[in-house]
């Protein structure tokens, strides 16, 4: 673009090349995006065709914590869209959370490849590249692929996610909430699904059946449908996922010696085919971030930013209370300075109340090639501001990695509607090798804390251990255990060779005459710091 430039409107940046041929209103859009403070720099204005480099559409960086969306069609670039944004905000000491469907956001800890594609792209947009590796940690849920396992505790997960995860209608859902209180005041923990399964079994036997009856009691037939549905999640390999150690949030905020902040990638592509499974897992951990986590108010940056991808699985056949929960939710962790961007297809997988919160837009390319298509198409463009664009004809015709932007300025107002060539990401885009990625699970600090699975006493092992003994020998439960009790602990493998040589649950929980002393123990130390958020997702005081 050659030729000399003339002074913008007041207020814009110098836009280079033959500015007077320009209309206004994309010297209006330019000047939108020139912000004073720190931000992250998404990419260049594209006008009329034309990759306008000086006019650089960027995000405040104080403005991360007002949530976002990153939509598009499949294979519009929305992932290199996080690792652009996640790359950047690393760079600037804020920790990111990123949900890796694919299993190809690992790139993120390597130096990116220089290519012919990346070097037309920094110069289209006027980007001083060089690749780059961020500081990462890798998880995995439940162990299940490659990364340090994230587990919760069944008591921790909650009725309400865990009714979710199940299956289970609303009647099926308050009576596990039933069963979780109950299992709360009688100091009963549950840290795996035999614990539950022990509960629920006693609470429909002939000993058992008493002491629900002052607040509703529990069918017979609902209690089958819970112990049925709890029988068929973990044949599908599932119970790995609850258990100990329980994973801690707070891990997600840690930054790097360098000051940058920490990658954290939770790597899906193992479970991809259990999507309710995943998308509930990724609803506990950011529960548990707001259930922790203090007030902090408008913080000048976020203390982390939280990449929800898949996010229309979490919302499919949800009920009002779960839509009410995550809208109440995602609208006060704000103020816990944590930002949560939800990645999806389009903005009608996302509910309004939920949408309406999302301050930050990133949208790529829709396909129109079916009347539904024309339908969200439609849909998708009524959810922007006021635009200098046809939306419709835009968005059907941006290319990979193009999209269409509009974010919070400085003062929380909406930007203008503003067509962008992004930058290219500066880590691998694509997997680091598989050699690579064990080497950096087995090197990390938190690799000792939470790889080896334990089971230390809880409901059902109390109930063992306490066979023959009469109420008053009974001795009082004990708490939990730290970390350095549980690492001392038996060997998974031992606990579970004794595990195959004990009756089932069911004949020992409605066999025992004990179960029902040890349950109205009340007053334990777990029973009294037991306290639900918003999901009923709960943690004994760290």
């Amino acid at each position: 673009m050659g030729g000399s430039g003339t002074v913008p409107s007041a207020g814009a940046p110098e836009v280079r090349g033959s500015a007077a041929a320009l209309p206004q209103e994309a010297l209006e859009i330019a000047a939108g995006y020139a912000f004073g403070g720190p931000a992250l720099d998404l990419g260049a204005l594209l006008w009329d065709g034309r990759c306008l480099p000086d006019a650089q559409v960027r995000v405040p960086l104080p403005m991360l914590n007002r949530h976002g969306l990153v939509a598009g069609a499949t294979g519009t670039g929305k992932t290199k869209t996080l690792q652009l944004i996640a790359e950047q905000l690393s760079a600037q000491g804020v920790p990111v959370f990123l949900a890796d469907i694919k299993g190809d956001l690992s790139g993120v800890a390597a130096p990116g490849q220089q290519n012919d594609k990346v070097r037309s792209r920094a110069a289209e947009v006027h980007q001083e590249w060089a690749a780059t590796g961020f500081p990462a940690e890798f998880y995995a849920l439940g162990g299940i692929g490659h990364g340090i396992p994230v587990r919760a505790t069944v008591t921790s997960f909650g009725p309400v996610l865990l009714s979710k995860v199940l299956q289970l209608n609303h009647t099926q859902e308050q009576s596990l909430g039933l069963i979780f209180h109950y299992a709360d005041t009688k100091g009963l923990e549950l840290v795996d699904l035999k614990d539950l399964r022990a509960v629920v079994a006693f609470l429909t036997s002939d000993e058992g059946k008493g002491e629900l009856r002052s607040i509703g009691g529990l069918s017979t037939a609902t209690a089958g449908v819970i112990l049925r549905s709890l029988t068929a999640f973990e044949a599908q390999g599932m119970a790995d996922f609850f258990g100990e150690p329980e994973f801690d949030t707070s891990e997600f905020l840690g930054t790097a010696p360098d000051g940058r902040g920490v990658v954290s990638v939770l790597e899906l592509a193992a479970v991809q085919d259990r999507p309710q499974l995943f998308s509930t897992f990724l609803m506990w951990l950011l529960a548990d971030l707001f259930h922790d986590l203090p007030e902090v108010g408008d913080a000048d940056r976020p203390k982390l930013v939280f990449f929800f991808d898949e996010a229309h699985l979490l919302f499919d056949d949800a009920s009002k209370a779960f839509l009410d929960s995550i809208t109440q939710t995602v609208r006060l962790i704000r103020s816990k300075a944590v930002g949560v961007f939800f990645v999806t297809q389009t903005p009608k997988d996302v509910p309004a109340d939920v949408l309406g919160q999302l301050g930050n837009r990133v949208q790529h390319a829709l396909r129109a090639f079916t009347p539904d298509d024309q339908k969200a198409l439609k849909a998708t463009v009524k959810t922007f501001p006021n635009s200098a664009y046809d939306l419709e004809e835009l968005l059907t015709g941006l290319g990979t990695g193009e999209a269409v932007v509009t974010v919070l300025s400085e003062k929380g107002a909406p930007t203008p509607v503003a067509a962008t060539r992004l930058r290219a990401p500066e880590s691998l885009m694509g997997p680091v090798k598989a050699g690579a990625l064990e080497r950096a699970v087995s090197s990390s600090a938190l690799y000792g804390r939470y790889a080896q699975a334990v089971d230390r006493e809880s409901a059902y092992e109390r109930l063992q251990s306490r066979g023959g003994k009469g109420p008053d020998e009974m001795r009082e439960p004990r708490g939990g255990k730290g970390p350095d009790e549980i690492r001392e602990a038996t060997g998974a493998a031992d606990q579970r060779a004794r595990r195959k040589e004990q009756p089932s649950v069911v004949e020992q929980v409605v066999g025992s005459g004990m179960f029902k002393s040890l349950a109205r123990s009340v007053g334990t130390q777990i029973g009294r710091e037991i306290t639900r958020s918003l999901f009923g997702t709960a943690r004994r005081r760290r």
